[in-house]
């Protein structure tokens, strides 16, 4: 419910998120995406209908409604557009974040009951977030730049450093099981460090998805 307070308190929008935050001063970083006080507009509900308005009519004209900083994600591209208009990256991303912790599950399974079957089981799965990883990476980079402006705040950061974890130490893993087919089965000081890394990379995939609330849902 909005107090008397808050309905005479100015509002201040994020550029680079869309975050609204209601005060007499903008604060001072971006409780979501972590930009600067310098980041931040003063926000009028009523003129943003009618901007909301003239922008939908320019996407719909193939216009870009945001400057990108990449010179190669500039280039008038439908595909890319297209891919940023339907969630290409939150569709994708979905895909090896279901994927990943089925493989970890199997790999704790497999050193538990010493199950080569489920230590199978989880290298192909691996194999599989490698596979659809790029398309994760790419869709992203793609929405950071064209959506967010490629600003490089706090929070993109941390998504970025979590998604080079994941592909570094899926690959990792999927090399050491190349490499050490029965390394699940190993004694627990020997798999101790295979164990870590699946850790690891699942702690990595959790904080990106975490992180990717935080900027879905504005909170």
């Amino acid at each position: 419910m909005v107090s008397e307070k808050e309905i005479g308190m100015k509002q201040w929008k994020c550029t680079v998120c869309g975050y609204i935050h209601k005060g007499d001063e903008p604060p001072e970083t971006c409780p979501v995406c972590g930009a600067d006080q310098s980041k931040f507009v003063e926000f009028d509900p009523l003129k943003a209908v009618e901007e909301k308005t003239v922008q939908k009519d320019s996407e719909e004209k193939g216009l870009e409604s945001k400057p990108v900083a990449s010179a190669f994600i500039s280039k008038d591209n439908r595909l890319f557009d297209l891919m940023v208009k339907h969630h290409a990256h939150p569709v994708s991303v979905h895909i090896p974040n279901g994927v990943l912790p089925a493989s970890v599950i199997f790999i704790v399974l497999a050193a538990i009951f010493n199950c080569s079957g489920l230590s199978q089981a989880a290298f192909y799965n691996l194999i599989f977030v490698i596979l659809t990883m790029p398309l994760v990476l790419f869709s992203g980079y793609l929405e950071w730049q064209k959506q967010y402006g490629g600003e490089l705040t706090r929070l993109f950061i941390i998504k970025m450093t979590c998604a080079a974890i994941v592909t570094l130490t899926a690959i990792i893993l999927v090399v050491w099981f190349v490499i050490d087919p029965k390394v699940a089965s190993e004694p627990l000081y020997q798999k101790g460090p295979f164990l870590f890394i699946n850790v690891v990379m699942l702690a990595a995939a959790g904080t990106a998805g975490f992180f990717g609330g935080k900027l879905v849902f504005k909170d």
